[in-house]
């Protein structure tokens, strides 16, 4: 998709040195996954502590287990 956006020159160059990237369209959407990948690790930093997770996967494996016995 194609798509019109002002951007600094500078900041553009030095987005494509930075990320390696051989042309600009490269290294601008390789800068926008990283600033998505980071704000979504944000996200699931700022929920630490707030969920409370029920650590019980050895009772639903010994319960699967003992259906997989029952079902022979």
């Amino acid at each position: 998709m194609r798509t019109t956006v002002d951007i600094d020159p500078k900041l553009l160059e030095e987005l494509v040195e930075l990320t390696g990237e051989k042309s600009k369209s490269r290294a601008l959407n390789k800068a926008a996954e990283e600033y998505i990948r980071r704000k979504r690790i944000d996200e699931l930093r700022a929920m630490l502590g707030k969920i409370d997770l029920v650590d019980n996967w050895r009772e639903l494996e010994e319960l699967e287990l003992e259906e997989m016995r029952d079902n022979e």
